[in-house]
C-alpha cells in the first residue's frame, strides 16, 4: 500500500488543504459566541434556584440533577439548562442566593443594640444545618464553589470586624487585647461546630460551649460600659 493512501489526497497540496480545513473548523468552533443564558432577574430562574435549594437541602447536592430540579420546579429540564448550562452554575446560583440572604441577616445583627449577641444567635442557628453541611461537602468536590465560599467568608469577616469596631469601639479591642476578626471567627467557628455536631447527634460539651460564648459576650459588654468615654475636643 502506498504510504500516502490514508490521506484524502495523493499529493502534498491535497493534504495541506485538508489540514487547513480541519484547523479552520476547529478555530471556528472555538470562536463560537458563548451559549445564551437566561436573564438573572427572570422569575423562572428564581423558581429553579429555589427548587434546587430545596433538593440540595432535603436530598443532598448529588441529587440536584437538572431533571430532578426541573421536576421539583415544575419546568422542563431543557429550561434548567437554558438558565444554567452546567450543574456547577446552578450550585453557584444557589450559594449566592443563600449568601445574600445570610448577609442581610448579618447586617441586621450588626445594626442591633447588642451586635455580638445577635451575631452569636445567627451563627449558632441550627435551622440552616442541612444546607450548610451540603455546601461544605460540595466545596470539597468543586474548586469554584470552594473559591466562592472562601471569598465570601473573607469579605463578610472583614465587614463584621469593621461593624463591631464601630459599634463597640476599636479602643475596647485594644484595651482587652481582643481582635475584632478573631472575635468574629470565634463566634462563627463555635457556632459552626455546634451546628455540625448537632446534625451528627453529638451534644457533649455543647451547653458549656454556649455558656462560654455567652459569658464572653457579657464580659465584652461589661468592659464596654466600664471603658472611659473619649475626652471632648478642646477646640469645640
Amino acid at each position: 500500500m502506498d504510504r500516502h493512501e490514508h490521506y484524502p489526497g495523493s499529493n502534498l497540496s491535497d493534504r495541506v488543504s485538508v489540514t487547513c480545513a480541519a484547523v479552520s473548523t476547529t478555530y471556528a468552533a472555538a470562536m463560537k459566541p458563548p451559549r445564551r443564558v437566561g436573564a438573572v432577574d427572570s422569575n423562572t430562574r428564581a423558581i429553579i434556584v429555589e427548587a434546587a435549594e430545596a433538593v440540595i437541602r432535603n436530598e443532598g447536592y448529588a441529587a440536584a440533577s437538572s431533571r430532578r430540579v426541573a421536576q421539583h420546579a415544575g419546568v422542563k429540564p431543557s429550561l434548567v439548562h437554558y438558565y444554567f448550562p452546567t450543574t456547577e452554575d446552578l450550585y453557584l446560583a444557589v450559594f449566592r442566593e443563600g449568601a445574600a440572604h445570610s448577609d442581610a441577616m448579618i447586617e441586621k445583627a450588626l445594626a442591633s443594640e447588642n451586635p455580638l449577641l445577635s451575631l452569636w444567635a445567627f451563627f449558632s442557628d441550627t435551622t440552616r444545618t442541612a444546607l450548610a453541611l451540603e455546601f461544605m461537602a460540595m466545596a470539597n468536590r468543586h474548586e469554584n464553589i470552594r473559591k466562592e465560599m472562601a471569598l465570601h467568608s473573607e469579605a463578610m469577616r472583614t465587614r463584621q470586624a469593621e461593624a463591631l469596631e464601630t459599634a463597640i469601639g476599636g479602643s475596647l479591642f485594644e484595651a482587652t487585647n481582643q481582635d475584632a476578626k478573631a472575635l468574629s471567627l470565634v463566634l462563627a467557628g463555635v457556632g459552626r461546630a455546634l451546628i455540625m455536631e448537632t446534625a451528627l447527634g453529638v451534644e457533649g460539651g455543647h451547653v458549656g460551649a454556649r455558656d462560654f460564648i455567652e459569658k464572653l459576650i457579657e464580659d465584652v459588654g461589661q468592659s464596654r460600659k466600664a471603658a472611659p468615654s473619649e475626652a471632648p475636643d478642646s477646640n469645640t
